[in-house]
């Protein structure tokens, strides 16, 4: 099976080329079971096919490039080593973007640790035209990174990548009230942030 990484690479450089006997004609559960079985074809078509929201869900809670494109690549490598485990009746996007998010948090909690003992100093806040196609504001990108990254996520999840709160519990393996507040609070300090920082 080819490399992720060599996957990776030549997608980019080819522009998300769809390998041709592949493109476009077969259902996700018939690549997922060729990609259980071994095909390097449906592997790469899986992850053309996924790489870009990967890659945006990584950008938007880590607001951080080189971060979100690792977490990504990450997240890509185990999800095909649980594949064989993958259960077909379920739908892929949802089930990589868990692997993704929580790497995202993950990452991000250890840079906020990392800026807490002064290893690491802050990034400049990231735009997200490239993850967003309604191109977020640089103020509200900027308010969304001052968000924790637990917050942050459920926002990015509800707001930006269209899950229901029941679909983001599931994902966080959080109960849906937990979700809800952290939508709310979310909101709220966005709100606040975006209104503080609006010209006056």
């Amino acid at each position: 099976m080819a490399g992720l990484a060599d996957i990776a690479g030549r997608v980019g450089r080819e522009g998300r080329r769809q390998p041709v006997m592949l493109r476009g004609r077969v259902g996700e559960a018939a690549l997922v079971r060729a990609a259980q079985r071994g095909s390097s074809d449906a592997v790469e078509e899986l992850f053309t096919r996924h790489w870009d929201g990967a890659y945006r869900a990584a950008l938007l809670v880590t607001g951080d490039r080189a971060a979100a494109e690792d977490i990504a690549q990450e997240a890509f490598l185990a999800a095909l080593r649980a594949l064989p485990r993958f259960d077909l009746r379920r739908p892929l996007r949802p089930w990589l973007h868990r692997i993704v998010v929580n790497r995202a948090i993950d990452w991000s909690r250890a840079r906020t640790h990392r800026r807490e003992v002064g290893a690491e100093t802050a990034p400049e806040a990231a735009t997200f035209d490239e993850a967003d196609p309604r191109a977020l504001g640089d103020d509200v990108a900027a308010a969304l990174l001052r968000l924790g990254p637990e917050q942050r996520a459920v926002v990015v999840l509800r707001y930006l990548l269209d899950y229901t709160p029941g679909e983001i519990a599931a994902a966080l393996d959080l109960p849906r009230g937990t979700v809800n507040s952290r939508l709310r609070r979310g909101l709220d300090a966005l709100g606040d942030w975006v209104e503080a920082e609006a010209p006056r």
